[in-house]
């Protein structure tokens, strides 16, 4: 009588948006997911909320689009502006791409809501299973499978499976268990993160995505759903790291940087603040073995422009798709390979280069310098062909095109 050997499932460690998106993506090519998350519950972290049009496109073909519309704001313009002066410099439309993808908008969807309906969907399928409170701390593999050691409230235990995504987050520990350096740079100043319920909109002349150009205190300014209407607006500003964190984040510090930004009568209501480190890093490598890495697990940029997320997304549809076919033996192994290839070459051309440039340039502080980038991007939204090449980048529409081309 052959023996009955069941197919061992893939590993995931991670249950944020990108383990939990790699997952379903899977399962729902029929291959048996296990994730692996060290908290005890889907955390609600409110960093991205970002959602571009190249993503929008993979969420909907995993089915999770309109919940994640449902729940976030669309988006169809962002500004650019000087702080100084308070004029505006430069506003792009995506309806100029709605020949380029199916989805010419930004949807504003927190990375929690995207991790909690991702979760909702995978719980829907066969062969999907989600242990929380087991953090793998460890992992040894051969030809055939992976081993993973898995930190659990009842000590450590070991799980096979027959590969590991790490999906992590930026201290991975499957990336350091494999030995794989995260080649880059940390900034030397901190992002804060203020975040009120203050209408904005309702005394300026803002879009929901906002980037202010200020050699001494840029920001970014744009508005999430939260729990509905009317919604909040989330701030981003540099500060500096040679002040105590607690410091940064007091009340005293908080009501002053947003009264610099907006001065108005009264303080302001902070439901929200965060003080953050900033690194730009890629994996050398996303793959070893039958162990890979996605999302900030392989890569860490600063937030400007929304990309980190969206990046993370991508790797996780992209490994899915390659996965499944080498799980299912219908490809080698080294189709493993050019997911490492056309995740790493795109991430460092299009979302480690385009989040350097756009810090650069709000930051800018020589005057002639600072007056030319300005310049060149009032020209660019002036121009239709100029305005949407500059968007195909920041939608990250070339950077798929660009991985199809890698081969």
């Amino acid at each position: 009588m052959a023996q009955d050997v069941t197919p061992r499932p893939v590993l995931i460690a991670g249950a944020g948006p990108v383990g939990l998106i790699a997952a379903l993506a899977l399962a729902q090519r029929q291959v048996p997911v296990i994730v692996l998350e060290a908290e005890d519950r889907l955390y609600e972290d409110p960093r991205a909320a970002t959602t571009h049009p190249a993503t929008l496109e993979m969420l909907d073909d995993l089915g999770l689009l309109e919940e994640i519309e449902r729940r976030g704001l669309h988006c169809r313009h962002f500004r650019f502006w000087d702080r100084v002066t308070g004029d505006l410099v430069a506003e792009f439309d995506h309806q100029l791409l709605a020949e380029d993808c199916r989805f010419p908008y930004v949807v504003q969807c927190e990375q929690f809501k995207t991790a909690s309906i991702a979760f909702d969907a995978l719980a829907a399928l066969p062969g999907t299973e989600v242990r929380f409170s087991h953090r793998v701390t460890g992992l040894r593999q051969d030809a055939d499978g992976v081993t993973v050691t898995v930190e659990t409230a009842d000590g450590a235990q070991e799980l096979a499976g027959s590969y590991l995504i790490g999906a992590d987050g930026g201290r991975s520990e499957t990336r350091k268990a494999l030995d794989i350096d995260f080649e880059g740079f940390t900034y030397p100043e901190h992002f804060l993160v203020l975040t009120s319920p203050f209408d904005f909109q309702a005394h300026r002349d803002l879009v929901y995505r906002n980037y202010f150009f200020d050699p001494d205190e840029w920001c970014n300014l744009f508005k999430v759903a939260a729990d509905g209407p009317p919604g909040l607006w989330r701030a981003v500003f540099p500060a500096d790291p040679d002040r105590a964190d607690e410091e940064v984040l007091g009340d005293e510090n908080a009501q002053a940087t947003l009264g610099r930004f907006f001065p108005k009568d009264g303080g302001y209501e902070i439901v929200h603040r965060n003080l953050y480190k900033i690194h730009q890093r890629v994996a050398v490598t996303f793959r070893k073995g039958r162990a890979l890495l996605a999302g900030d697990s392989a890569h860490l940029n600063n937030s400007i422009g929304g990309m980190g997320l969206n990046g993370g997304i991508h790797d996780a549809v992209n490994l899915a798709e390659k996965l499944a076919r080498v799980w299912k033996g219908d490809a080698g192994d080294e189709l493993l390979d050019l997911y490492d290839r056309q995740r790493r070459i795109t991430n460092t051309e299009f979302i480690q280069a385009q989040t350097i440039q756009n810090k650069k340039n709000l930051e800018e502080r020589d005057p002639e310098a600072r007056k030319k980038r300005m310049d060149e991007l009032r020209r660019t939204s002036e121009d239709p062909v100029r305005a949407r090449e500059f968007m195909l980048r920041t939608s990250l529409i070339a950077s798929v095109r660009r991985a199809a081309e890698i081969t």
